[in-house]
């Protein structure tokens, strides 16, 4: 390491230019180097005496060598210039932290600072290039350096760092057409970077630039009439709030008066969410690429097992601020209701913001959403071994205990070498997030347990992510969606709902909850009541049952209140779902009930209709000629039939067969409605 030249090569004078150096000096500053090192040899390091044909040859030299070392470049001053006397005779080149941070304007000024601190910290290292002067006072065509330190006051950057300073990013033009042509196609930065690093073969993270400079070249290619779009969101907005005075939107604006947030939902959303508002998935993993902003759709599940739209956002910012307000618009529309549970994926900004504006809801990451990413994070380290971890992982996710979790997490990384990784280290560190065995007790309505309902949410949320180009267009597919009635999907489900479902067990519960639940809560309640003839129960002392199963070792303890028709089992599973467990389900049936007490037939599963208008947004309404009042009568008289031949097996036996004639009759007639 040579010494440092002054600090005056980095000061500018009075002039704005910087005092040069002593030249005799800078000539003993660096040796030349030892034989071998030559001018061609693209690892030596610049000496004083080196050759370059022209200044640019130089640049790209010391620039090379400082990608090498771990620091990058910047042209600093120039002496003389071209068509002037003896021309351009001297350059300066200095290291990227060299100087000082230039002074804010005083306050009051027109332009707004970001708020970023400078990484000037005073570095001297440089390299000074001259070119001398012939016999006849003219300037040589060489130019040589006549200085060079390479003494850095700060550190230096690692290969897997230094490629991300700003000088080492570039998108070529081959890459700028494949990007404005993805964004053109709704793909979202994340996505495009992941297509990339596999069309090119590269492991993740090591393209020549970041998503930060994919960001700012799409924002740098917004359409020309940006403002125009703003307006004419806002007038869709308006002419919606004229046809349905329900309708309901918030905006904001920046200083340019452009929109920078805004969310709107329907009325039949508003009202969906009384019945179904209970867990809610808030998916911001997705941007609208024409003016690159963050689009979160609020996501439920209603009682037929489907999801449906609550509410939908678009923030210019992904900060704590803009996900505040649109946490506070969403409490807003839904008369300030909170949901019991919020889903989201990783987002430390949207973590906190959910803290302050939802205090009391419970915060749960959707593993869909942080498993999207195990590809990228994982399938480069683990290779051929990628599918064993991800079989483990699942294992894990799904296990009862928290305990045997952290074991069995702590083999998992030692088995496949992951100590050190950071998304490893990440994933363990909010655990109590998104892994069920934290979770159990939290309603979730099955968004997280159930691998069918994440499918079908997660294809839900995409039909809201076909390519757009202008902003107007996609709010006109979003109404679109929200509102096209798919008269196929309406029929089947309307057969669905009025056909019966065959019972699997002699249970008198089985057919009570038939009357009750719609086809797919009951076929959940269904699962665990034939499950449950597989366990045993044994009263251990006052209202304390031990079940088992016949075959395991170990059981769940349920606890039952006789006088109030309390039941609770430690596996939780009715608190996080709404549908009573085998273990419970087993008690019920050895105390000889012949219905499930009607708390734990709750009013989110049951037959109800919710009062909305399209079968994508929740449950079907009834066609036109099917009045709600003849299907609540006939519901009505189901219970009634299954009340009454629940009390002896010659009742039951009589009413299965006349309801099996009946059914029989019934599949032969149309499925249409006139």
């Amino acid at each position: 390491m040579t010494p440092a030249e002054p600090a005056s090569l980095l000061e500018c004078d009075a002039r704005g230019e910087d005092d040069s150096p002593d030249e005799t000096r800078l000539s003993l500053e660096t040796a030349a180097p030892s034989a071998g090192a030559g001018e061609g040899d693209s690892d030596a390091a610049p000496y004083v005496g080196q050759r370059f044909p022209t200044h640019d040859a130089a640049y790209e030299f010391y620039s090379g060598f400082a990608r090498r070392c771990g620091f990058s470049i910047r042209r600093h001053r120039t002496e003389g210039k071209d068509g002037v006397g003896r021309g351009l005779t001297r350059r300066y080149f200095v290291c990227h932290r060299a100087g000082s941070a230039p002074a804010k304007p005083l306050a009051g000024a027109p332009r707004p600072q970001r708020n970023k601190s400078s990484s000037r910290c005073g570095c001297q290292a440089y390299m000074r290039i001259g070119k001398g002067a012939d016999d006849a006072g003219g300037p040589l065509p060489e130019w040589r350096v006549m200085g060079f330190s390479n003494h850095h006051n700060h550190a230096l950057l690692g290969q897997d760092k230094v490629r991300l300073l700003p000088a080492y990013r570039f998108i070529s033009g081959a890459d700028r057409d494949r990007i404005l042509m993805l964004a053109e196609s709704g793909i979202t930065v994340q996505q495009m970077m992941r297509i990339m690093e596999l069309e090119k073969c590269i492991e993740p993270g090591n393209l020549p630039f970041t998503e930060k400079d994919v960001r700012n070249l799409i924002q740098s290619r917004k359409v020309e009439h940006e403002e125009d779009e703003s307006v004419d969101l806002l007038r869709m907005c308006k002419n919606f709030k004229e046809k349905d005075p329900n309708f309901k939107f918030e905006f904001t604006k920046d200083a340019s008066n452009h929109v920078e947030n805004i969310a709107w939902t329907y009325a039949d959303s508003v009202q969906s969410y009384e019945l179904f508002g209970d867990a809610v998935v808030f998916d911001t993993t997705h941007r609208l690429s024409a003016l690159d902003m963050v689009l979160g759709i609020w996501v439920g599940l209603n009682n037929y097992g489907r999801p449906f739209f609550f509410a939908c956002v678009l923030l210019r910012e992904e900060n704590q601020i803009s996900f505040g307000w649109a946490l506070q618009v969403f409490l807003n529309f839904m008369n300030r209701k909170a949901p019991q549970t919020i889903l989201t994926d990783q987002n430390v900004c949207l973590k906190e913001a959910i803290e302050k504006e939802l205090p009391s809801t419970k915060h749960v990451l959707c593993k869909w959403l942080i498993a999207a990413r195990f590809p990228s994070w994982f399938g480069a380290n683990l290779g051929e071994r990628y599918k064993d971890w991800k079989n483990e992982f699942d294992r894990l996710y799904n296990m009862d205990s928290t305990v045997a979790f952290d074991l069995g997490w702590n083999d998992m990384v030692n088995c496949y070498g992951l100590h050190g990784n950071g998304h490893i280290g990440s994933l363990f560190a909010s655990r109590n997030l998104w892994a069920l065995p934290y979770l159990r007790g939290y309603f979730t309505a099955g968004l997280i347990t159930s691998p069918a309902v994440s499918k079908s949410t997660n294809a839900f949320i995409q039909q809201f992510l076909s390519a757009q180009t202008h902003l107007a267009n996609f709010i006109e597919q979003v109404s679109i969606i929200v509102t096209y009635k798919d008269q196929a999907g309406e029929q089947e489900m309307m057969q669905q709902n009025l056909q019966s479902i065959s019972l699997k067990t002699t249970s008198p519960i089985e057919g009570h909850a038939a009357a009750i639940l719609t086809p797919y809560a009951f076929s959940k309640l269904q699962d665990e009541l034939v499950a449950s003839a597989q366990y045993a129960s044994f009263h251990l002392e006052g209202s304390i049952f031990l079940v088992c199963h016949h075959t395991e070792e170990g059981g769940c303890s349920v606890t039952w209140n006789q006088r109030e028709e309390l039941i609770s089992c430690c596996c939780q599973m009715f608190e996080s779902s709404g549908i009573l467990c085998r273990h419970a389900l087993h008690v019920l049936t050895a105390l000889n009930y012949f219905q499930i007490p009607d708390l734990y037939l709750p009013v989110r599963w049951r037959w109800t209709q919710p009062p909305l208008s399209n079968s994508l947004n929740g449950a079907p309404h009834h066609p036109q000629g099917v009045a709600s009042e003849r299907v609540g009568a006939l519901q009505s008289m189901v219970s009634a039939l299954v009340s009454e031949a629940t009390k002896s097996h010659e009742r039951m036996d009589l009413a299965t067969q006349e309801v099996y004639l009946l059914l029989s009759k019934i599949k032969q007639q149309p499925v249409s409605f006139r």
